[in-house]
């Protein structure tokens, strides 16, 4: 793994953890840890069990012993290592988003296309939003008119966090876009489909500041439906709230991270009189990964999500199944992130280029 960050420990994690939830043909080596800090390296690794550590990823990724790189590095180290790492013959882990651009995320699937590969979209794994997918899959929703979603934070407007690599253009490619509405975006391509279109705005609050603050984006799904997709790191009062709320011509589906065990339906197929919003605690039984973590009503939290993910991984590598969200699914959600650049800086709608839709 590069990187010993945030996400680094949330991925070390879910590598410690997954064979104790799931019955897996695979027995991972937490083998070399990468990074820049040689003192924080010694104690990730002593706190996460891993056997070395280098300040050199250039020649660990190309270690006969080594299987699988995991990129929780910041953003414009993600092309680079992942690239070096697939001409290696490496399966490839990275974190969102995929990378800087468009342009640059196309280079990353190209080499990756024949090494199996994945990014950390984890928010798919959380099981009520699976569930939701599930729910819109099955046509429970009919046809769908709207979906609103957004993921807020208030870290940004903290001026003594000015020095963070999230806010350097250069190292984050675009601010709270590619931080918060990657993920937005890819839980919108998943639950309800492909995106056509798009109007943005995005804005700076801090005028010495190179990237954007928030974002709010139009968009227009192939399935008709109109959407509005918010990120804000100025969101004060909100640490890191996301939100989705869907409807259809047969109900609604509504999910706060907040209550992230819970899910929100309404059944508009039911007599009036008796339609309502029920509250679901999405736990079990017959809810997905419910067989794998805690009892029916035992709450779970966002460490499960990177858990399953990689749980989901390894069992499509043993079966020879498709995994999703890979580099092709991550280059369309940077596509949409073109787009809503584009469209932002010319004040217009933006089609969205047509590789495909995310998986």
């Amino acid at each position: 793994m590069i990187g010993q960050g945030f996400m680094g420990r949330a991925h070390s994690n879910a590598f410690h953890q997954v064979s104790h939830f799931f019955d897996l043909p695979f027995r991972l080596e937490r083998k070399l840890l990468c990074g820049r800090n040689e003192r924080e390296l010694a104690a990730t690794a002593d706190t996460w069990g891993w056997a070395e550590t280098s300040l050199d990823w250039e020649s660990a990724v190309e270690r006969p012993d080594i299987d699988v790189v995991d990129i929780a590095a910041p953003n414009d180290m993600h092309a680079p290592i992942a690239i070096r790492a697939a001409e290696a013959g490496k399966m490839v882990w990275c974190e969102k988003p995929l990378s800087l651009d468009a342009r640059e995320g196309l280079r990353m699937a190209d080499a990756a296309r024949g090494v199996p590969n994945m990014v950390w979209y984890n928010y798919r794994r959380v099981p009520a939003l699976a569930y939701a997918k599930q729910l819109v899959s099955e046509g429970r929703l009919g046809r769908v008119y709207h979906y609103r979603a957004a993921h807020l934070q208030q870290w940004g407007a903290d001026t003594s966090r000015a020095g963070a690599w999230r806010f350097q253009p250069g190292v984050a490619g675009s601010g709270v876009s590619a931080d918060l509405l990657s993920h937005v975006i890819d839980t919108a391509l998943w639950i309800n489909g492909p995106i056509r279109e798009v109007c943005a705005e995005r804005v700076t609050f801090v005028p010495e500041r190179a990237v954007d603050d928030a974002c709010i984006l139009l968009a227009r799904f192939e399935n008709g439906s109109v959407g509005t997709l918010e990120a804000s790191r100025f969101a004060v009062g909100c640490r890191n709230r996301s939100t989705v709320e869907t409807h259809g011509s047969q109900g609604m589906l509504r999910f706060d991270l907040d209550a992230i065990n819970d899910l929100e339906f309404l059944d508009a197929t039911e007599p009036p009189e008796i339609q309502g919003l029920r509250r679901i605690s999405v736990t079990g039984p017959n809810h997905p990964y419910a067989d794998r973590f805690w009892r029916p009503g035992h709450a779970l939290g966002f460490e499960h999500t990177f858990i399953a993910a990689l749980a989901d991984f390894l069992g499509a590598l043993a079966t020879g199944r498709d995994f999703h969200p890979n580099f092709d699914d991550a280059l369309v959600v940077q596509q949409i992130l073109d787009a809503a650049i584009r469209s932002a800086e010319t004040g217009s709608w933006r089609a969205v280029s047509a590789s495909g839709a995310a998986q």
